[in-house]
């Protein structure tokens, strides 16, 4: 490869690898994010029109858009209204780097020996970061007197219709648009839940052991009183959950946190039942629901609900990036009442643009469009683990769990405390956890099952990052 500069850059030379597992976009990415760094494309230099780029290299403007976009994102380059993008030169990032002892360190660059060097895994390809622009751009044109005003403390009522026809039309909720609470991420959430809660006499947290902690950790800081249940291969053991009238259960049923079962139908109608008889609340956290690989989604416990028992909980985090903390509950028109009384005491405390933003890209139909997309991906880089761990690491780690989410669970043998796996893993920026970090009542056949978080490593280092962690856990 080799650049062509003069005056301006108006044209390079890159010859790009259609086979490869590497998304054309992130080649030219590379390519120019690399000639900035060696200083072969100084400050200043003006980079080809997406048109002129798109034309020379054989590739949509789309995809050149999306480079420009992610070399802008990082730095490397910077947009000048009418005249297009220039490189900001090393000197311009080094200004920007933090002066409390951290450097700047692009994902990808060598280090540490390992081949992505010593930076988190982050895939590019998880997002298209250009669409959610576009729609962020467009909120802040045609309609910026929206952003003056202080959000509705039940979540702009936009992103609560575009919320409700999804819920229902993908998940089977049954719900109106006034039933939505719109939260920044899960604890603000959980947090007016247990306020409502405590209104109705429920002081008691059933969860699933093991769960879901952060939701456990909110409700005892609320003073809840918090009984763990055992998971059975199926789901909660429904038959140890309390008859009397002052609790509310935690489950996620369509992909359990963190085992990954799945309840069958004849045990959600138990479940509901023991809701009704009691008079008692299901918390329904519908955990990663969408990301399921083989067959279709399952349906929502709250669909099938027709006594208003369920409390149905939703998030955007893991389907869209984890820094837009936007989650939200549906609540039964049983506890409507208690929260038209309460939450004019609240703030909203989610951004109103992105609300905005979100509505826009749901309405558009770029969020499910996304999920197709997003489920595609993380079921191709589940198939890459599942032949990596083989080949490396047979009869060492067997996969019990590889259907649905963004992580799978492993089973390894006890060739050293598994305390000391996961340190290794995150020694080469893995994410593997114990699963009983997530339990109270750990067994010791428990100790040796591990949580692999895979879905952030690009689809080309799946392959390197098992072989190193082979070399680590077995050397």
């Amino acid at each position: 490869m080799q650049y062509r500069l003069g005056a301006q850059m108006d044209t390079f030379q890159l010859a790009l690898d259609s086979n490869s597992k590497t998304p054309m976009y992130y080649q030219i990415y590379l390519f120019l994010r690399d000639g900035i760094r060696c200083g072969d494309i100084p400050k200043g230099e003006k980079l080809p029109s997406l048109r002129e780029a798109a034309k020379g290299l054989g590739v949509s403007v789309t995809t050149v858009a999306e480079a420009y976009s992610q070399l802008a994102v990082e730095g490397y380059v910077r947009s000048r209204p009418k005249s297009g993008y220039v490189a900001s030169g090393i000197d311009s990032l080094q200004a920007r780097q933090p002066s409390a002892g951290f450097s700047l360190r692009p994902f990808g660059s060598l280090g540490g020996g390992k081949p992505w060097g010593d930076a988190p895994f982050i895939d590019p390809a998880c997002f298209d970061f250009i669409k959610w622009k576009k729609c962020a751009n467009q909120i802040l044109t045609d309609y910026p007197h929206l952003l003056l005003t202080e959000g509705d403390p039940w979540g702009e009522a936009v992103l609560r219709q575009e919320i409700s026809r999804y819920a229902y039309q993908h998940r089977g909720v049954q719900n109106s648009p006034g039933q939505i609470i719109v939260g920044a991420g899960i604890q603000p959430i959980v947090e007016f839940l247990c306020l409502l809660l405590k209104k109705v006499g429920i002081g008691r947290l059933a969860i699933e052991d093991p769960g879901f902690s952060a939701v456990q950790k909110i409700f005892a800081q609320r003073d809840f009183r918090i009984l763990p249940i055992p998971v059975d291969p199926d789901g909660i053991r429904v038959s140890v959950l309390p008859n009397e009238k002052n609790t509310v259960a935690y489950v996620s049923p369509s992909n359990q946190f963190p085992l990954g079962s799945v309840m069958p139908v004849g045990k959600r109608y138990d479940l509901l039942d023991w809701a009704r008889r009691s008079g008692n609340f299901i918390l329904e956290d519908d955990y990663d629901s969408e990301l399921r690989y083989y067959g279709k989604p399952i349906p929502s416990l709250q669909g099938m609900d027709s006594a208003g028992k369920v409390v149905y909980l939703g998030s955007f985090s893991s389907t869209l990036f984890p820094s837009i903390k936007i989650s939200y509950m549906v609540l039964p028109e049983s506890l409507m009442r208690y929260a038209s009384d309460s939450i004019g005491s609240y703030r909203q405390t989610c951004s109103k643009a992105e609300q905005l933003t979100l509505a826009l890209y749901m309405k558009n139909g770029l969020f499910q469009v996304h999920v197709k997309k997003l489920r595609r991906l993380y079921a191709q880089k589940m198939q890459e683990v599942a032949v990596a761990i083989k080949k490396n690491l047979s009869g060492t780690v067997k996969i019990l769990q590889s259907v649905s989410g963004d992580h799978m669970l492993l089973s390894v043998k006890k060739i050293r405390p598994a305390d000391d796996l996961c340190r290794q893993a995150r020694a080469l920026n893995l994410d593997i956890s114990q699963v009983t970090y997530f339990s109270q009542d750990a067994k010791s056949d428990d100790a040796h099952l591990l949580i692999f978080y895979f879905s952030k490593i690009p689809m080309d280092k799946i392959d390197s990052a098992i072989r190193l962690l082979a070399e680590s856990w077995l050397g």
